[in-house]
């Protein structure tokens, strides 16, 4: 066969997602290189893109100065949950082999340009950023810890709520880390609360919203209940803003809105005004 009859193969071309970030709200393409140099934030609509919890935590942090803490502490299987789409272990297990996190909150000692803190930042690639009995025990944790050494308590919660694998065990957290946080409260220590996107359910119905200053970023998503549901309760057609962080900032729900590239600052900021 001559060479021009043969039949040529057709050339490997990686997928569109492989080189670029697309922005989901505007659709904008730029590098992949571009869109982490810019902390995952689209430059045309200023569109805040979810963080890895890693990277969250280097963000904030003063370099070189996080030290983990009870990364032992993880999942109970108390109820063996399992449904049609399999068991509750196995499905963590594989979350724990992909993300390799522990559970959905990593928590640490280090310092925001200068100031001692204790930082817990929640990771919604884990299991969605549910709360479970893991969760919730390494926030009481932190927060004995935070009281202990007399250190300020700095929360980003990421999360679709409590963790249904987990039961009403799941939920017995959001009473555990409200108790944990009103005790940082008792001993005259700040607790600033950051609601990324998003923050719903027991989360959001917890430990979230209880923070001495509740932050957000832009256009995040905050809520309990989801849009659909609410609707089809009381049957009424709700805004098209509806829980974004701009409507709870108009209605009193959130103290402040902060670009991502400022929230270290602010944080600092507010930690200075009061002392720590």
């Amino acid at each position: 066969m001559s060479w021009f009859e043969a039949k040529a193969e057709k050339p490997k071309i990686p997928p569109a997602k492989a080189l670029w970030a697309i922005c989901p709200r505007c659709g904008s393409h730029m590098s992949k290189e571009t869109w982490k140099k810019n902390g995952s934030i689209c430059p045309k609509c200023n569109y805040h893109g979810r963080l890895p919890v890693r990277e969250r935590i280097a963000a904030t942090a003063d370099e070189g100065t996080f030290e983990e803490m009870f990364r032992e502490v993880s999942y109970s299987d108390h109820l063996r949950f399992h449904d049609a789409s399999g068991d509750y272990r196995s499905k963590i297990e594989a979350t724990i082999a992909k993300t390799g996190e522990k559970e959905s909150v990593v928590t640490g000692r280090c310092t925001i340009e200068g100031h001692p803190v204790v930082l817990g930042v929640m990771d919604f690639s884990f299991m969605g950023g549910s709360l479970g009995t893991g969760t919730g025990e390494r926030i009481a944790r932190a927060c004995e810890a935070a009281v202990a050494e007399r250190r300020p308590v700095i929360i980003f919660s990421a999360s679709g709520g409590a963790r249904m694998h987990e039961g009403i065990l799941s939920l017995l957290q959001m009473a555990k880390t409200s108790a944990a946080i009103a005790k940082v409260k008792e001993a005259g220590l700040p607790y600033i609360s950051v609601l990324t996107d998003p923050t719903t359910g027991g989360v959001s119905a917890s430990y979230a919203m209880l923070g001495d200053i509740n932050i957000t970023e832009p256009r995040a998503l905050i809520g309990f209940a989801g849009r659909r549901v609410i609707e089809n309760t009381i049957h009424q057609k709700l805004p098209d803003d509806f829980q974004s962080a701009e409507y709870l900032e108009k209605h009193g729900f959130i103290d402040r809105i902060v670009e991502r590239g400022e929230m270290r600052r602010f944080i600092a900021k507010m930690l200075t005004y009061w002392g720590f």
